[in-house]
C-alpha cells in the first residue's frame, strides 16, 4: 500500500503530481491512485487535482480550514462573520461554517460537514484583506464593511445585536465606508440609533 507515503507531503493539501513526485511513480498513475483514495475515504478531494489527507482533515484547527476555504475558489478572501468571529467582534460563533468573499461566482460548497460559502463582490470593492497565517482573511473594519454593504443589497443577514462595536476601529470603519455605495452607509448609520 502506498498510502504511508502519502504521509510524508508535508504540505496541507496537495496534487496528483505531488504524489507522482512522493512515490516516483508517472502523474497518470498517480491521478488513478488518488481516485481509489478518495473512492476508499482515504483521501478528501478538495477540488479538481486538489487532495487533503482524510486523517489530515479530522483534525483541522480554524486557520487551516480558512486556508482549505482560500483555495476551493481563487481568488477569495475570509470575510463577513467568520471574520468578525475570528476578531472577536460578533457573540456569533460559527462553527462549521466558513464565509469568504469572491470575484468569481456566489457559491456554497459542503466537504466533511463544513459548508464553505462564497459571495461575489464587484472587483472595485475587493480589498481590504491581508495574509495572516497563511490565510487571505479581511480586516475587522473590512469584514464589517462587506457584511454592510451585502445586507444593503438584501444579499446577507448581518446580525447587529451580535456586534461588539468596542472592538471596531470607528475611524477605519466610517474610511472604507466611503468607497461604498451611500445606503451601505446609512445602513450602519440607522443600526447605530438601534
Amino acid at each position: 500500500m502506498k498510502y504511508p507515503a502519502l504521509r510524508k507531503i508535508k504540505s496541507l493539501y496537495f496534487t496528483a503530481n505531488e504524489v507522482a513526485e512522493a512515490l516516483s511513480i508517472r502523474p497518470e498513475s498517480a491521478r488513478v491512485l488518488c481516485s481509489r483514495y478518495v473512492a476508499g475515504r482515504m483521501l478528501i478531494r478538495l477540488k479538481r487535482n486538489v487532495y487533503m489527507l482524510k486523517e489530515r482533515w479530522d483534525y483541522l484547527d480554524e486557520s487551516e480550514i480558512m486556508r482549505v476555504a482560500n483555495i476551493l475558489q481563487v481568488p477569495s478572501y475570509i470575510s463577513l462573520t467568520t471574520a468578525l468571529s475570528y476578531y472577536g467582534c460578533t457573540t456569533q460563533m460559527q462553527q462549521n461554517f466558513v464565509e469568504s468573499v469572491g470575484l468569481n461566482r456566489t457559491y456554497n460548497r459542503t466537504i466533511e460537514k463544513v459548508e464553505f460559502n462564497y459571495i461575489k463582490v464587484s472587483r472595485v470593492f475587493y480589498y481590504g484583506f491581508d495574509r495572516q497565517k497563511e490565510v487571505f482573511i479581511a480586516s475587522p473594519e473590512k469584514a464589517l464593511a462587506d457584511a454592510l454593504y451585502l445586507t444593503s443589497l438584501g444579499r446577507y443577514s448581518l446580525d447587529f445585536a451580535a456586534l461588539e462595536k468596542s472592538r471596531i476601529d470607528l475611524k477605519k470603519l466610517d474610511a472604507l465606508l466611503k468607497t461604498f455605495p451611500e445606503k451601505t452607509g446609512k445602513l450602519w448609520r440607522a443600526y447605530g440609533t438601534i
